[in-house]
């Protein structure tokens, strides 16, 4: 392409197009190295003008409305996707005056077409236009797997005239990207009136799964849809029943997962005996615990028709409050033990409920205390701190639930204390080590330059340090072991002093 005409044509300077024009028409048709020509140019830049005066004025240049670029755009797919949408529609009255119904159906590289790209860029009336003078357009599916359709409802933009057309067009496209359709994408917008509207047309949408084995009724469960769940279960309350293919899922137990009670309760209002667990036996009460979603645990609780998942076991044996103790959640052990529970569930691997503190105590034996110490970070203390108290009230709740616990956790308490003592004096050797190693490096670095006075005081410090270290961490280490144990005894009085070998 000429590069004066070039100019012109990013401008829209029409007067220099027109001059250049008149001396030489072909110079019209040059293109640059990416395929366009001054109507793709121009057709990017959005001057109507332009494209208007060169077509008007050289009708033999109309041949340039067939001419693709590099990607396959043809001027009008170039103002469509650039959002000029006048010039799109300038372009398109040509085409139709021309009769170039080939123009108007192209596909660019991707397999979109106009209406496509006049969907995905929010431009509604060119859009209705495009599915009036090319029903057709409505059947397309890009190489993404994208119908008209799919965008339509995906896109969150004043798309329903949009969408009504194509859902009252005679076979049109409502497929989607990763298996999604036009029902899947209407559960994410959450828009009622297009879903019902899907439902009654289409109503074999409600049962396809997208990729991850997820019908759209899942979609909305997941996303704690409220209203477009009450759409799907008052046109079909078998949809309530439906298990993802893939992982095995019923719909209590994603909503578990995400902790959406209102989903739970309006799925329960439909199906009151919706399943609420996997083929393995792990129960939405397992995943709302295992998630730490409290309020769901608290709602299944109290819904007369699921008190049996409380002694429910998973394929390892365990029950929901197996997992409660070992996420060392206080209120999530109440909340259990204030039920009918039985305690004396073991799981596959011998372990009553209690024993599940075994991992908490561990999380606390590996806890850096010389670190905590040294570093006096707020954060990291009131962390630690607030573990070792929830430990604690855990321990009190299952003992006060069966006094038997007793001898069990005082054994798990001493175990960990004799572990987290050794790793302590480990860590405070190791870390006086760093400090001798420190304060050779600085005397070194000392006597080296002639400041020895200068950094006097700070080895002083290190000194210091290394002595207050090495005092300072088998006092806190003994402290810190035997402060739940005190509390034990306080609460528990006499009972505690029993020993065992």
């Amino acid at each position: 392409m000429d590069k004066e005409l070039l100019k012109a044509a990013i401008s829209g300077d029409t007067n220099s197009m027109k001059g250049m024009a008149s001396k030489n028409p072909e110079i019209l048709l040059g293109k640059t190295p990416q395929g366009n020509t001054c109507l793709h140019i121009s057709s990017l830049c959005g001057h109507l003008k332009f494209c208007t005066d060169e077509l008007k004025e050289y009708p033999t240049m109309k041949v340039k409305l067939l001419s693709v670029n590099m990607m396959e755009e043809t001027p009008l797919l170039t103002a469509i996707r650039s959002g000029h949408v006048n010039l799109a529609t300038f372009l398109l009255k040509c085409c139709e005056e021309e009769k170039l119904s080939e123009v108007i159906l192209k596909q660019d590289k991707d397999e979109c077409n106009a209406l496509h790209h006049a969907i995905r860029t929010g431009h509604k009336d060119l859009a209705l236009h495009l599915i009036r003078v090319m029903p057709t357009f409505s059947k397309a599916v890009h190489k993404f797997g994208e119908s008209p359709m799919y965008i339509a409802s995906m896109r969150d933009f004043n798309s329903e005239q949009v969408f009504e057309k194509l859902l009252e067009t005679p076979d049109s496209a409502h497929s989607g990207a990763y298996g999604y359709n036009a029902l899947h994408a209407a559960m994410r917008n959450g828009d009622p009136d297009i879903a019902k509207k899907i439902v009654v047309a289409r109503p074999w949408l409600a049962t396809e799964r997208n990729n991850d084995g997820n019908t759209p009724m899942q979609l909305a469960v997941r996303w704690g849809k409220t209203d477009m769940l009450r759409v799907l279960l008052e046109h079909d309350r078998s949809l309530g029943y439906v298990v993802n293919s893939k992982n095995g899922y019923p719909l209590l137990l994603s909503a578990a997962h995400r902790g959406h009670v209102n989903v739970a309760r309006e799925l329960l209002k439909y199906c009151p005996d919706a399943p609420y667990c996997k083929r393995d036996g792990w129960t939405c009460l397992h995943e709302a615990v295992r998630s730490g979603n409290t309020e769901f645990v608290q709602f299944i609780l109290g819904k007369p028709q699921l008190q049996k998942l409380i002694n429910m076991r998973g394929s390892n044996g365990k029950t929901a409050l197996h997992y409660a103790v070992m996420k060392c959640n206080p209120t999530m052990v109440a909340a259990l033990l204030d039920k009918e529970i039985d305690l004396t569930i073991l799981s596959t691997d011998g372990n009553a409920a209690a024993w599940e503190l075994q991992g908490a105590t561990d999380n606390a034996k590996t806890l850096n205390w010389v670190v905590v110490l040294l570093s006096a970070t707020t954060t990291t203390s009131s962390n630690i701190y607030s573990h070792n108290g929830e430990v604690n009230e855990v321990s009190m709740l299952m003992i006060k639930a069966d006094p038997r616990n007793l001898k069990s956790l005082y054994n798990l308490h001493e175990e960990a204390k004799g572990k987290l003592i050794n790793a302590s004096r480990k860590d405070a050797k190791f870390f006086t080590k760093k400090l001798m190693w420190f304060a050779y490096m600085e005397t070194t670095a000392a006597f080296a330059t002639g400041l020895y006075a200068v950094f006097a005081p700070r080895l002083l410090w290190l000194a210091v340090g290394i002595c207050s270290v090495a005092v300072l961490v088998p006092i806190l280490t003994k402290v810190l072991g035997e402060w739940p144990v005190l509390k034990l005894r306080i609460r528990v009085g006499h009972a505690f002093e029993v020993r065992v070998p």
